[in-house]
Order: C-alpha cells, then sequence, then structure tokens
C-alpha cells in the first residue's frame, strides 16, 4: 500500500512539475476524494473543478459545500441547469446516455478547456469498462492523468480510514458507487462495485460518458 500510495504521489507531482494549466476532477465520491487528498498534500492550493447536476442528491451538495471550507478548497463548480426537461421526462431512463452527455459530459468538456492536464480518480479494478485505461492519456491536446488507476476498492477505503477523511453518508448506507440520485441504488457485496449505476438501463454498471467522450 505504501509502495501504491508513493508512486501515485509521484504521477501527481511530476504532471504539477511539467505542466502549468492543471486542475483536479472532484465528484466528490470516495475515489476523486482520495487523489484530492494526495494533490492537496503537493500543492495546497490546486485548482479543482467539479461537475454537479440537478439529479445529485442533496446530501453530495451538502458534503461538497463542507469539504470545501474543511480543505480551503481552490474549487470551480459546473452545473447545467435541467433546460430539457429531462425531470419530466425522466430522461434518466428512457435515454441516460443523452441525459449523462447533457448534464456531464458537457459540463466537463467546459471544465478542461483551457487545461493542459486534469488528475481525476478513475480505477482500472472498478469495472470491466475500466480495464484498459492507462495512467497518463493523452488526446486533443489534453493529457489526464489516472493516478490511483490499479488501487482496488479495500485501497481507497485503507487510505480514507488511515488519513481521517470524512465521506460521504451515503456510503455509511452501504452505496459504493455514487452518482446522481435517480440512477445509483444500493448493491450487495457480490454484485460489481458500479453495479448500481443506471441499474436496470442499458448503461447498468457502464460509464456516464466522462472518460470515454471527453478525450476525443
Amino acid at each position: 500500500m505504501i509502495e501504491k500510495i508513493t508512486y501515485s504521489r509521484k504521477l501527481i507531482e511530476e504532471a504539477i512539475e511539467e505542466y502549468q494549466n492543471i486542475g483536479v476532477a472532484c465528484s466528490f465520491g470516495k475515489d476523486s476524494i482520495v487523489v484530492l487528498h494526495l494533490a492537496l498534500a503537493i500543492k495546497p492550493d490546486i485548482p479543482v473543478f467539479t461537475v454537479m447536476t440537478p439529479f445529485k442528491p442533496k446530501e453530495t451538495f451538502e458534503y461538497k459545500e463542507y469539504l470545501t471550507k474543511l480543505w480551503d478548497l481552490n474549487l470551480t463548480e459546473y452545473l447545467q441547469k435541467d433546460d430539457i426537461g429531462a425531470k419530466n421526462d425522466s430522461l434518466w431512463i428512457t435515454d441516460p446516455e443523452k441525459c449523462c452527455d447533457y448534464f456531464k459530459v458537457r459540463p466537463t468538456r467546459e471544465a478542461v478547456k483551457g487545461l493542459d492536464v486534469w488528475i481525476c480518480g478513475l480505477r482500472s479494478t472498478e469495472g470491466p469498462t475500466r480495464e484498459d485505461y492507462q495512467e497518463i492519456e493523452q488526446r486533443g491536446g489534453l493529457v489526464k492523468i489516472n493516478p490511483i488507476l490499479t488501487w482496488t476498492e479495500l485501497d481507497v477505503w485503507r487510505y480514507i480510514a488511515f488519513n481521517g477523511i470524512p465521506v460521504h453518508p451515503w456510503y455509511n448506507k452501504g452505496y459504493r458507487s455514487l452518482g446522481c440520485e435517480p440512477c445509483t441504488l444500493l448493491v450487495q457485496d457480490s454484485e460489481p462495485e458500479r453495479g448500481g449505476r443506471w441499474k436496470g438501463t442499458s448503461k447498468c454498471g457502464g460509464e456516464c460518458g466522462i472518460h470515454t467522450k471527453v478525450l476525443k
């Protein structure tokens, strides 16, 4: 575990040293919180951005505000308003791909404009859709760093516990992967970690598009 932490810190340090315009993506889930904690230890004022949606649990907004004050985050929030009637049409059920593209992918593209590199908490062990990512990706002139790519779910919780990091209250309810409220359900320990995301739809356990569509 110590070796993993050291290696992850090295990836972040090298990115900070090499690139001028850098940002840490934070969803305020467990994985991005770990990456954020690692980055803040190296550069306390590192720019952070978060992409929120009108459908995130109220606890996510409350936790974001709490952690922003606690850690004095240099945070920019991107929130796409529901201008397409998604709530009335239950778009997350009828067309989850369109819903994610509108509320997550588009704001993320806006967030990374002007950045040379963004750092995020993607893990290859989180599910089958994430097995083929690399620690350093580069497309369209933008670099993405995945410093905890090889960490396991247990690694993440060990780091959180050791460092006394406060976590989103939904984890205390048994959730393992957090997203928008209508698209996040509890799963059994025997199920995939992301099995509760978009459960019952064609996207079950899949991707919102941030890690598949932003870099082209």
